[in-house]
């Protein structure tokens, strides 16, 4: 197998945080996203490619036995107990299970060759000996994906469909979820070894910052412009909500960046039915620009009485 660079495919060093990984995928996703190349094999390539390498290294535990295995990190659990159960063997005076008594783990053999000759190699899998007697079952390997969703689609009830190793799954994201929350599908993750049990499906939720909304929990904040004039008078002022605009009174010698609840116009409370947030409004008051001198004079005249 050859050497798969995913640090290199994320073009990140691997002193990265987490964070820089998770803005390198962010970001070379959105270029790369079937959805802006139609019918661009090599970018549909590139991006798969991208997935995997954001799959291994934005999981720390992931990463870290990639960065020790390599390519092999997938197996890297097995290997570790296949040396700790040679050992324990040694330590009784015998061999394990007669399978491994003339290998060298002290590193005589390349890692991949010693990992092809486990999973891929004649004579069949992990912890089977030259008798042919299975030894253990490992569960498989959890598998990492990333939904992205804008802030009006993470306020609605919705199905999404993932295509995990061949296989459709359906997925009912509730109202509410928050950008970074995680969710975990058991049993839909790679298949077992030896016959373990199937590894899990983590999905990870990324919530595109909106222009009109700030999200706190589960309320949301906005801003809205008013001229001078309606501060000072009063009157009516539309604002937009989730579910679309509505019509605000503005109470007379209204100041700048006073702020007003909407009650329940916020954001769903992820699986609560019938639960919302509050709307925060905050008036921006704007000062009239270009007077003729018939205003200025007025204005002096409000300045002096």
């Amino acid at each position: 197998m050859a050497y798969i660079d995913y640090y290199k495919i994320l073009g990140v060093d691997k002193s990265a945080t987490q964070d820089d990984i998770k803005k390198a995928y962010r970001k070379q996703a959105r270029k790369l996203h079937p959805d802006l190349n139609p019918n661009d094999k090599e970018a549909e390539l590139r991006f798969k490619e991208l997935n995997e390498a954001n799959e291994v290294l934005s999981n720390p535990e992931n990463r870290a036995k990639y960065d020790k295995y390599g390519e092999n990190w997938k197996h890297g659990e097995q290997y570790e107990q296949a040396q700790q159960q040679q050992r324990q063997s040694q330590s009784q005076g015998g061999n394990y299970g007669g399978g491994f008594s003339g290998a060298d783990f002290g590193g005589g053999e390349d890692f991949s060759d010693f990992f092809q000759s486990m999973f891929g190699g004649e004579g069949g899998g992990f912890g089977r000996s030259s008798r042919g007697s299975a030894s253990g079952k490992f569960k498989g390997q959890d598998v990492q994906a990333e939904l992205n969703l804008n802030l009006k689609d993470a306020a609605k009830t919705q199905q999404q469909t993932f295509d995990i190793n061949g296989k459709k799954v359906r997925i009912t994201i509730p109202a509410g979820v928050y950008d970074g929350q995680q969710i975990k599908l058991k049993g839909h993750g790679n298949p077992g070894f030896n016959g373990g049990p199937t590894g899990d499906l983590y999905i990870t939720f990324n919530i595109a910052p909106d222009p009109n909304f700030e999200r706190v929990g589960d309320d949301l904040k906005s801003k809205v412009t008013i001229d001078l004039y309606t501060a000072v008078l009063g009157g009516d002022v539309k604002v937009e909500t989730l579910e679309g605009s509505v019509n605000l009174k503005v109470k007379q010698e209204t100041q700048s960046g006073t702020t007003v609840r909407l009650k329940g116009k916020g954001f769903p409370v992820y699986k609560k039915d019938g639960e919302f947030g509050d709307l925060f409004v905050t008036y921006d008051v704007k000062l009239p620009t270009n007077l003729s001198d018939q205003q200025k004079e007025l204005f002096e005249q409000l300045k002096n009485s």
